[in-house]
């Protein structure tokens, strides 16, 4: 019995093409040709072509196919597929799982995994800052980033993104007085915001200066300043803070 190639394809489940590109890598000889000039495939070029897409189908290269030649080689082959699709699945659950969030609760497309349930209480540019953070920082890092967006005061944060880059003075003070008391209490729950670099896992001074660049960049100078200002109140605020916790307690009348 023999077969044309469009026969041995049909039978194979896969198509001439596939056929010939196996003929060209060498992985499926070249059957002899009929008095006509045409291939004919006997019993032994299908099993071989059976054989092949069976190892396809269970994610075998094609390049490494022709390596195995017995159990110990099919056994690794199949060993690294199969760590292979694990990360992928891996992958594409996490990525299910972003989706998920996003759609949940209403987030933009794009922001930083973790942060899709505060992404409505942050503006644009704390955003774009988000997904510079994610690069830089630590899990554990982000994870108290989130907690001090979930504590903010949104009706602070809302001025302080609509505040024109010429506010007056008093403008930027008021706001600043305002903003402090909530970044003490970051510095209490979370102290590493005092000294950011200490939680940096990548970048070395390149993720300093495109931190310090971002900001100067994304937020107008009467922001820079509010942040400013209320940064020095907020490490005030804090040290009072601490000595009040410290202080010994009251003798008893």
């Amino acid at each position: 019995m023999a077969w044309s190639t469009r026969e041995l394809a049909e039978l194979a489940g896969t198509t001439v093409n596939t056929v010939r590109h196996y003929h060209h890598l060498g992985l499926l000889p070249e059957p002899e040709r009929r008095y006509n000039g045409y291939k004919q495939y006997e019993v032994s070029h299908l099993m071989a072509l059976l054989r092949i897409r069976r190892l396809v189908d269970l994610g075998v290269p094609l390049a490494q196919i022709p390596d195995l030649g017995g159990a110990t080689a099919e056994d690794q082959a199949l060993h690294e597929v199969d760590a292979d699709f694990a990360g992928s699945i891996e992958r594409l659950q996490r990525a299910r799982d972003g989706i998920a969030a996003v759609i949940r609760e209403r987030a933009p497309a794009d922001i930083p995994e973790g942060f899709e349930s505060v992404a409505a209480r942050m503006s644009e540019a704390d955003r774009s800052m988000v997904h510079l953070y994610s690069r830089v920082y630590d899990d554990d890092a982000l994870a108290d980033l989130r907690s001090t967006v979930e504590s903010s005061d949104p009706a602070v944060e809302a001025e302080i993104e609509s505040l024109p880059a010429d506010a007056d003075p008093d403008t930027v003070q008021r706001l600043a007085e305002r903003l402090a008391p909530t970044l003490a209490r970051n510095l209490l729950e979370h102290p590493w915001l005092a000294d950011p670099e200490s939680r940096r896992s990548t970048g070395g001074a390149h993720a300093r200066d495109a931190l310090i660049e971002s900001v100067k960049a994304l937020y107008n100078p009467a922001q820079l300043q509010v942040f400013m200002r209320a940064s020095t109140l907020a490490r005030e605020l804090a040290d009072e803070m601490r000595s009040t916790r410290d202080e010994p307690p009251a003798p008893a009348d």
